[in-house]
């Protein structure tokens, strides 16, 4: 069976700085994917490289089968792949709403707009109490919040999440994974993050792959990831 997502010896740089070798990932249909690394590994340049963001590329990028490298980053959101990057990257002065309206467009429908309004407010009740409130005055995980549900306003058939759980409290970062693990399973989303809190995504994840300079250097399902004496020792202090 073809992977959803399919990267083959992708490389990447920023400027004539190589920062991606060789990198093969495969994301399944309806599975969650973790990719893990210390600082500086290549985990969020490769989820630029995907989106073809910021950086230039090598290899092949393919999403259900159709190649994507070289096309416009706007391109690629529209054929199904919605990125949550790192910083959140909110519109501090529009509204929670206006935001998540944003994310939804690409699509003129009025009807399915309101629908999906509905649908990320069932998964996020806090946002819409705060609907009406500027993004600039949300709390961290909030934020946090915002920016998923105005990904998964576009419908992506592959959500790409970097480091949701920076810089916030863990009861929220909790809550943030639950409603992650019920949009997998409740609308089959395909996800790939990153995140360097080994543990939290390992429990959550299907498979995993670990990243060292820039090169995939161990890969597998969860389990066996976490069973490796390396990522024991030093992801997750056993």
């Amino acid at each position: 069976m073809t992977a959803l997502l399919q990267v083959r010896s992708l490389g990447a740089a920023y400027g004539g700085t190589r920062v991606l070798h060789d990198i093969d990932l495969d994301v399944e249909q309806g599975r969650i994917v973790a990719l893990l690394g210390a600082n500086g590994a290549g985990k969020t340049s490769t989820l630029r490289a995907i989106c073809q963001l910021m950086v230039s590329t090598s290899g092949s990028i393919s999403l259900a089968g159709e190649r994507l490298d070289g096309w416009r980053t706007e391109r690629i959101a529209k054929a199904g792949i919605g990125h949550v990057p790192d910083g959140r990257g909110t519109f501090l002065g529009l509204t929670t709403e206006e935001n998540l309206r944003l994310g939804g467009h690409a699509r003129n429908n009025r009807a399915s707009l309101a629908d999906d309004l509905r649908r990320i407010y069932g998964y996020f009740p806090r946002l819409q109490e705060r609907r009406h409130q500027q993004a600039g005055t949300l709390s961290g995980g909030e934020q946090q919040m915002l920016a998923i549900g105005r990904a998964l306003m576009g419908r992506p058939r592959l959500l790409l999440l970097d480091e949701p759980s920076f810089g916030l409290a863990p009861l929220v970062v909790r809550d943030i994974f639950s409603i992650m693990r019920r949009i997998n399973r409740e609308e089959r989303a395909s996800i790939l993050l990153v995140e360097q809190n080994a543990r939290l995504a390992l429990d959550l994840a299907d498979q995993a792959y670990l990243m060292e300079t820039g090169r995939i250097v161990l890969s597998g399902t969860s389990d066996e990831v976490r069973g490796n004496d390396i990522v024991r020792r030093v992801y997750l202090g056993g």
